[in-house]
């Protein structure tokens, strides 16, 4: 059955823990949608893990709509977030629900996602006014990195805790379904959890919290470049891989493969026709 933002409510309230992947591409998205995973994310980390940036600010609209569209085509099941990139709704209340719609529509979103609280709260408002469901992003939000002066834990002191808090009660009443809380202190993550009828999902954020996502390839060890502290490897599919390469390098250089079981025939008659056909 298709989960749905009502699939999210209803966890939330019956204590049950809801499991989310990115994923960017069809096949991938089939494989998680038949795994029992609620929902896919195809989060702006697609710059990192697939574009090759250095951080996420560089992915576009168009980026986000291509990724989208390929996830939409493999989830059956799973609900599909997508994340508004870097300045698609900073800008004005406008824009975030333009670009919301093309995500929706061209993108085959079921849902966005975007960074930020109390800031853009009347862009929630909107879009959510206009029928598009809205995932909150509070934390550390990977778009915020300039000015956070790099990747690090948010809500540490009593401040910014505390600012964590009432941005996250904001968000909830702007109309936000969920709510993702990256880098956050567990016990910070699950007072928040506590405080707050939607469902939280965490990043680094500990066990208190409603559901969890990480990106898929942090996951199976298939993105070496850097690896949080938060993730668990489930699997080294990055080494099997890279192993397998390895075999089929040294096949079709040691001419092993390919084989008569993987080739095509031809009738002898026909193919010794052609060749007469063409001797000197």
């Amino acid at each position: 059955m298709k989960n749905t933002v009502t699939t999210f409510l209803q966890a939330k309230q019956k204590g049950i823990k809801l499991s989310m992947l990115t994923a960017y591409d069809y096949s991938t998205a089939k494989l998680i949608s038949n795994s029992g995973i609620n929902a896919i994310l195809v989060g702006d980390s697609l710059g990192n893990v697939i574009l090759g940036y250095e951080d996420t600010v560089s992915v576009t609209m168009e980026d986000m709509i291509h990724h989208s569209r390929a996830v939409a085509r493999g989830s059956s099941d799973s609900l599909v977030v997508t994340d508004m990139p870097f300045m698609s709704y900073q800008t004005s209340v406008y824009d975030a629900l333009v670009n919301a719609g093309r995500l929706m529509k061209e993108g085959r979103a079921n849902a966005v996602k975007l960074e930020g609280g109390k800031s853009v709260c009347p862009q929630i408002e909107a879009i959510v006014s206009a029928g598009i469901p809205v995932m909150a992003h509070l934390g550390l939000t990977p778009q915020s990195v300039n000015a956070f002066g790099g990747y690090k834990i948010q809500g540490k002191t009593e401040q910014s805790a505390k600012q964590l808090v009432e941005n996250a009660l904001a968000v909830e009443k702007a109309g936000a379904f969920a709510l993702v809380l990256e880098c956050v202190p567990e016990k910070l993550a699950s007072f928040i959890t506590s405080k707050l009828s939607i469902p939280t999902i965490g990043i680094g954020a500990g066990s208190g919290c409603d559901g969890q996502i990480l990106v898929y390839q942090d996951m199976l060890g298939m993105f070496s470049d850097y690896v949080p502290k938060f993730v668990r490897q489930f699997s080294n599919v990055g080494e099997i891989m890279v192993q397998a390469f390895k075999d089929y390098d040294n096949s079709v250089k040691n001419g092993e493969f390919p084989t008569a079981e993987h080739s095509y025939s031809i009738d002898d008659e026909v193919i010794q026709n052609v060749i007469n056909e063409y001797k000197d």
